[in-house]
């Protein structure tokens, strides 16, 4: 059987993109195109790949099997064809999918992305929220790098801590603790806070350190991102702790205030990660290097 490249390309799109129209916009070509490839790759494999369920398509159990296999013999052939081919931004033609903190997105995305623009007009990001739970998105290659403070432990994940921030308190203007001369850790323990959690937890490091001093704190919610927790503050007297470097111009905008947090606790630390895959992808290399230095004037003083 003589076997066609292209289809190892075309198979890592669908199934990366979960539809003909996606994975024909992800690689350039007409839908009718992918169309086609779909059906050499169904009677190439004995395979439905994708199958329709109501208004979408859904992978094969077998799909859901080889998806992994396939994103990665499709880098090994980029590889082996391409291994030392000189990086032209001004054509290059890529989507890099992006999950990273709502927090960072919104102090270092715009940045990064204008970085991109000016460089390589032909590539396109995908900001990705962090979802409730630890995902496998950079292993599986669904993610093309990961920002947030968590260092991943896994083997053949890289990652690079690129900056710290330490944590500030945020409140309104006019909240009790902006009358306070210097706010210690009982003050800060007998106000009322929100914690910011994707898993809605109402306990967090914050509860240890004051546990330390005999000390404990009332939360009253929790809001799954930054933004969100911050409108909490604005209309009401509670307080939520964040790293200080993320919320810069979001205090100025929406009028609020940042005070010292009272506790010692170390700096919010603020990682990249990518697959090990991806150490020799020049345009891979690139985008980190202007991730880097994104995040790293985020996080600075």
């Amino acid at each position: 059987m003589q076997l066609d490249l292209n289809l190892l390309a075309a198979l890592d799109a669908l199934l990366e993109e979960g539809s003909v129209a996606g994975a024909a916009a992800r690689l350039h070509v007409t839908a009718p195109a992918m169309s086609r490839s779909l059906g050499r790759i169904r009677r190439t494999t004995g395979d439905q790949i994708l199958v329709r369920t109501g208004r979408t398509m859904t992978p094969t159990p077998y799909a859901i099997a080889v998806r992994e296999q396939v994103h990665e013999l499709l880098h090994q052939v980029q590889g082996v064809l391409a291994p030392s081919r000189e990086l032209d931004l001004t054509t290059l033609e890529r989507t890099f999918t992006l999950r990273w903190h709502d927090s960072l997105v919104a102090a270092s995305g715009p940045a990064l992305l204008a970085a991109v623009r000016a460089q390589a007009p032909g590539v396109r990001l995908r900001f990705l929220a962090e979802s409730s739970g630890d995902t496998p998105g950079l292993r599986r290659g669904e993610v093309d790098l990961e920002a947030n403070a968590n260092r991943p432990a896994a083997p053949d994940i890289r990652a690079e801590n690129v900056g710290e921030t330490p944590l500030v308190i945020i409140v309104r203007h006019g909240h009790p603790l902006t009358r306070v001369v210097a706010v210690t850790a009982q003050h800060y323990a007998a106000a009322e806070h929100i914690t910011v959690s994707r898993r809605g937890n109402l306990a967090n490091t914050l509860d240890d350190a004051l546990a330390r001093l005999g000390l404990s704190r009332r939360v009253v919610a929790s809001a799954p991102t930054e933004a969100a927790a911050l409108e909490f503050a604005r209309g009401s007297d509670v307080l939520v702790s964040v790293p200080e470097a993320t919320t810069r111009t979001a205090v100025t905008d929406l009028g609020l205030v940042a005070l010292p947090l009272p506790l010692e606790l170390p700096s919010a630390p603020v990682y990249l990660s990518w697959h090990q895959r991806h150490d020799n992808d020049h345009a891979h290399a690139w985008l980190r290097g202007l991730a880097r230095t994104a995040l790293a004037a985020c996080a600075a003083p």
